[in-house]
């Protein structure tokens, strides 16, 4: 296997990178429409969420795998960080070290921007990826809540 490319998403990957971020949204049991997509495909060319792709470099330069980040600004260090929101590596390819070049672009990505820090949450019972962010970042004692808002 060669070594991953892993790179920002441009104009010329819409196609990949769709069919990656629906088999994201498949994986976690979502809905996604056209609209959806494509109001999340303007942010990602308007920057406002950074995209990163991976590329097999054994298939052509493929897109195999996706990043969706995003900076947030922390008062009580006075500094700003990163949310990963999206994270996904075709199926097919999981164990294959695409993963980790992803976070290895991410951790270069964060510290270009002097983000002191990269976040992202997980779902508990994705054991497979929790296996691999164990050994990147710190899991925290921390509770995610959400406050729906009303209709």
């Amino acid at each position: 296997m060669g070594t991953w490319i892993v790179r920002a998403a441009t104009a010329s990957d819409r196609n990949s990178w769709e069919r990656l971020y629906r088999g994201y949204c498949t994986f976690y049991q979502r809905d996604v429409s056209v609209e959806h997509l494509d109001t999340l495909w303007s942010w990602i060319q308007g920057q406002d969420i950074h995209a990163r792709v991976v590329e097999d470099p054994d298939n052509s330069g493929e897109l195999v795998g996706l990043a969706h980040l995003r900076e947030f600004l922390r008062p009580i260090v006075a500094g700003k960080a990163g949310f990963l929101d999206d994270l996904f590596i075709d199926p097919d390819l999981r164990g294959s070290g695409a993963s980790r070049a992803n976070f290895e672009d991410i951790r270069v990505f964060a510290e270009d921007r002097g983000w002191e820090r990269v976040r992202w949450i997980t779902a508990e019972d994705n054991y497979r990826a929790r296996g691999l962010h164990d050994q990147l970042g710190e899991r925290t004692a921390w509770v995610t809540y959400d406050m729906e808002m009303r209709p």
